[in-house]
Order: C-alpha cells, then sequence, then structure tokens
C-alpha cells in the first residue's frame, strides 16, 4: 500500500502555499475547520500585511481578525497569531524553532501543526494525524488506536523515520481525492486489492470514478485501469 501511495502521488506536499516557516505555520494555523483553498485564497494580502513575528506580535486585533474573517473561528485564529507572535518574540528572537518540543508550546500549535511545519520548512520527518490520515490508516487496518499521538508513533514504528513526512502528505492527498469519509471510490482506488475496507463505497468503475477528485484524477485511473 505504502508503495502504491508513492506510485499515486510522487509530487505529494502540503497544499497551502507558503515561503518561510513562519507563513508555513500561520497558514496551518488558518487551515483549521477550513479548506486549504480557503485559506491559499486569504494568506496572500495577510503575508503581505504581516512579514514577521514582531508584525503579529504588534497587530490591532480589529485589523487581523478582518484577514481572517472567511477562514471562520477568526476571533480564535486572531487570539492564536497574537499570541503565536509574542511568543516568537520573546522566546526565539522572531524565528519559528525547527524542534517539536519547542513548537508544540507556541500557542495555537499542536503536534499535527508542529510536525506539518518540520516536514516542509524543515526537512525534519514527521508523520501528519489530521482527521484524514487518522480515518485511513484505521480504515486500512493499519492501527486501530484513536488518539492521534497514539497513532502517530503506531504509524511511525511500520515506516521508514526519512519517509514520514512523504507518507503523511500521500495519505492525506488519498484521503481528499479517493478515499473519502462517507462515499470512498473503492472501485476507483489504486488501493483496492490490498484494502480491508473495499466495499465501504461504490465498487463499480465508472461509478466509482466520478468520485475521483484532484489533478491526478487521469493518473490515479489509469493506475487501476492500467
Amino acid at each position: 500500500m505504502k508503495r502504491c501511495l508513492d506510485e499515486a502521488y510522487p509530487d505529494a506536499k502540503a497544499e497551502l502555499d507558503f515561503t518561510t516557516p513562519l507563513e508555513l505555520i500561520v497558514a496551518v494555523i488558518l487551515s483549521a475547520q477550513t479548506t486549504d483553498v480557503r485559506v491559499n485564497e486569504v494568506t496572500p494580502k495577510l503575508f503581505a500585511r504581516y512579514r514577521t513575528a514582531e508584525d503579529y506580535a504588534g497587530a490591532d486585533r480589529t485589523e487581523l481578525e478582518e484577514y481572517l474573517r472567511p477562514t471562520g473561528f477568526y476571533r480564535n485564529k486572531a487570539s492564536s497569531l497574537l499570541g503565536l507572535g509574542a511568543a516568537l518574540v520573546e522566546r526565539h528572537g522572531g524565528q519559528v524553532p525547527g524542534k517539536l518540543e519547542e513548537l508544540v508550546k507556541l500557542p495555537g500549535v499542536g503536534r499535527k501543526t508542529a510536525n506539518v511545519v518540520l516536514g516542509n520548512a524543515f526537512g525534519v520527518p514527521g508523520i501528519t494525524v489530521d482527521t484524514h490520515f487518522g480515518r485511513l490508516v484505521r480504515r486500512w487496518g493499519w492501527t486501530e488506536l484513536e488518539d492521534p499521538v497514539k497513532v502517530e508513533h503506531a504509524i511511525g514504528e511500520l515506516i521508514p523515520r526519512k519517509e514520514w513526512t512523504s507518507l503523511s502528505d500521500r495519505v492525506i492527498f488519498h484521503g481528499r481525492r479517493v478515499c473519502h469519509a462517507r462515499k470512498p471510490a473503492c472501485g476507483a482506488c489504486p488501493l483496492a486489492k490490498d484494502c480491508p475496507s473495499f466495499g465501504a463505497g461504490p465498487t463499480e468503475f465508472e461509478v466509482a470514478a466520478k468520485l475521483v477528485k484532484g489533478p491526478e484524477r487521469e493518473h490515479l485511473l489509469a493506475m487501476v485501469t492500467g
């Protein structure tokens, strides 16, 4: 299944737009309860207005909330970004730290966010247990665990450490494109022959193919049809 994911999504990566570790950590915080597409619509203006940790620390809350409003829960997210900026200035000289134990102490940053930042901004392997990842590894029988931290450690024991980030990105891609929560495209899934949950969604290729999403759609369908 891992080899199949590698073939299906060779270029998988975080789908949030960023150029610096600070931009990525902000984008991940904003992605809670919304889509990466929506976040990517908001961040160009946000990043142009707030370029440094100092900018977030000293931001006017009302103004910041207006930038964040389209992402939902904008008051909570504004609080997180104000706190994040202040913490980065006070503890890390305005720079985003590259260690898990320091990242998780920042406001609005849990292990999921920390692992996204480590893997995609610093090249430090990490397993990102978001809703897609947890749902798929349980559906595939890789683990029965529910707690994200326990899932992270359990899957980490199955996969070489150097591949943790790429595995996370590919599983998340598959969850968004093929293995949907309510109606997975079983009949058009490259992993079908190895999946213990085959049949959770439509098994006829023509029906399932209509459920496959994303720019990799033709490539994924070709993997199934040969």
